[in-house]
């Protein structure tokens, strides 16, 4: 049954408006008052809806897999109930830290923090910038700008979650500035070629340290896994008095993007394009000699001389490669061999990254977190080759993300999962994506290893719709509901009109688990970008608010 109530979605006191700059620079208005919604929410049970399952999704000719179906069926508790509280944390901008070291623009932030604490938000997320903090030279640490904005965000009752950010900004979908890592990492990077990512071509990636060189001491002395930990442990006795009640996230960057996988999928001079299958990342000499190594341990010498020559380029589709096409390589015996390797090369890093981190912030009070990328484009043909060259062993036959699910879970790791937002009817039919799919995957995948599952939207998204299906995936009917969800991101269009009223409404239904409905199906936002794209969809204004 529905309930057609006329009133106020906002349950913000405040009866005046209050001026407020954004650390965009834009001056406006963010209205307080009593709201009347300019869309409709609607209450539907997510069982109603076209979602597939991954289960639903591989399909033969019509035919469900019963191999498949054996293989990810799911056991052991819910980390969820349907009536729990889910915290909606905001991203703050990515350059809310200066070159100099600086809090940017502070009194914008100050009025801007305050706003979110009206909103009801429970707190903020922000990078910490490797290139930034450590720049001036090795254990050389400047934290002063991050120490100002612990301060202020304490200040406003808020809570923080921070990210251990050793990926360089830019380049990639959503990067609005350029932060590169710390220059005396360059310097070594240039001198040493193949500290970085390098594909078959011999392009080389500087987003994001190989992680072929982990244990080697080729950083002025010390291993990359030992850079990290110097970083982390600088930082938690920098904020020791703040972690586990103003801090009480630690986000442990492992890749590009702050994710646990390869750079596959570089926008960076057009090299990639949507829906491309990317590139396999293990071309610099240390990947080389790990792939070598291997391939003698099982005896198959001519495995280990390169990564598959059949594999194709970044921007093909998979049936124009042996490698990916429907019976391709990498359904064989050398196809198995390759795809555990190199997708267990990148949990051996993850490994090793929240080893220390478990170490150095345990008693801390501080959760820690690690993030895994949505890749979720060509995810209904049988070999998923965006997400194999993205380091993800995922395919008809084989589960990518419970390995994943149970590393995090081996250090109580928080698993936080990206595409949250996305529809499968909003992507192209030529891309084969189906994110609901994959969000449903990863979500039995924590349940079964009984990790928590936190969850971010991919893309900036101000409109209903998208709310609305985080809000139908955060709930826990198929596998691990969310913990928490971040939003991405603040800036000054989410201060503007229906995007805040959106906010304050999504805001209020997450605290009370997701439960009082969904935002309309509009999207208000005019969003056409290619990791998702929305299709325009005429706006309907109502006033009414309808509850299940």
């Amino acid at each position: 049954m529905t309930i057609t109530l006329r009133s106020s979605t906002s349950f913000i006191s405040l009866r005046h408006t209050r001026s407020l700059k954004t650390p965009d620079g834009f001056s406006g208005t963010v209205c307080f008052a009593q709201i009347k919604p300019s869309c409709r929410l609607q209450a539907k049970n997510s069982k109603q809806e076209a979602q597939l399952s991954h289960d639903d999704i591989l399909v033969t000719e019509g035919r469900k897999s019963k191999n498949w179906e054996k293989l990810h069926a799911i056991s052991g508790p819910d980390h969820s109930s349907n009536n729990s509280r889910v915290p909606v944390f905001v991203m703050l901008p990515l350059d809310t830290v200066t070159i100099g070291g600086n809090l940017n623009k502070p009194r914008a932030m100050n009025a801007s923090l305050m706003a979110l604490r009206s909103a009801g938000v429970e707190g903020v997320m922000v990078d910490a910038w490797w290139g930034l903090v450590e720049k001036d030279g090795p254990l050389k640490y400047n934290w002063e700008g991050y120490a100002e904005l612990v301060q202020m965000v304490q200040k406003h009752g808020l809570k923080l979650q921070v990210v251990m950010s050793f990926h360089q900004c830019g380049g990639n979908v959503g990067d609005s500035c350029s932060i590169p890592l710390p220059p005396w990492v360059l310097e070594e990077m240039s001198e040493n070629l193949d500290l970085v990512y390098t594909d078959k071509s011999g392009r080389r990636n500087p987003e994001y340290i190989s992680l072929g060189c982990d244990s080697l001491p080729l950083l002025r002395g010390r291993t990359p896994i030992q850079v990290y930990s110097d970083y982390m442990r600088s930082f938690r006795n920098r904020f020791k008095d703040y972690l586990g009640h103003v801090i009480t996230e630690i986000q442990v960057g492992m890749g590009p993007c702050g994710e646990l996988r390869y750079p596959a999928y570089p926008e960076s001079n057009g090299t990639w394009n949507f829906p491309g299958i990317g590139e396999f990342q293990c071309y610099d000499k240390y990947m080389r000699a790990s792939l070598e190594a291997s391939a003698e341990a099982v005896g198959k010498t001519g495995w280990g001389h390169r990564g598959p020559h059949d594999s194709g380029q970044y921007n093909q589709f998979p049936e124009e490669t042996g490698f990916f096409r429907r019976d391709g390589t990498w359904n064989t015996e050398y196809g198995q061999f390759f795809l555990e390797w190199y997708s267990g090369k990148l949990l051996e890093h993850g490994d090793k990254i929240l080893a220390a981190a478990e170490r150095i912030f345990r008693g801390t009070g501080a959760k820690l977190s690690g993030k895994v990328a949505g890749i979720h484009w060509h995810y209904r043909t049988r070999s998923h080759a965006a997400e194999l060259t993205a380091g993800y062993y995922n395919t008809r036959h084989h589960d990518g993300y419970l390995p994943m699910a149970r590393m995090f879970s081996k250090y109580g790791v928080v698993l936080n999962f990206t595409c949250m937002e996305m529809r499968d009817g909003e992507q192209p039919q030529h891309a084969n994506c189906s994110p609901e799919g994959l969000v449903r995957q990863v979500k039995m995948a924590t349940r079964t290893a009984r990790t928590e599952l936190a969850g971010e939207n991919a893309l900036e998204r101000y409109d209903a719709g998208a709310y609305s299906q985080v809000m139908a995936t955060s709930r826990s009917e198929s596998g691990n509901g969310l913990t928490a969800f971040t939003y991405l991101r603040m800036n000054k269009r989410l201060f503007e009109g229906d995007n805040w009223l959106h906010l304050v409404q999504f805001v209020k239904s997450m605290s009370e688990g997701g439960r009082h409905g969904k935002l309309s199906e509009c999207d208000s936002s005019g969003t056409n970008l290619h990791v998702g794209f929305i299709k325009d969809k005429s706006v309907q204004k109502t006033t009414e608010v309808a509850l299940a």
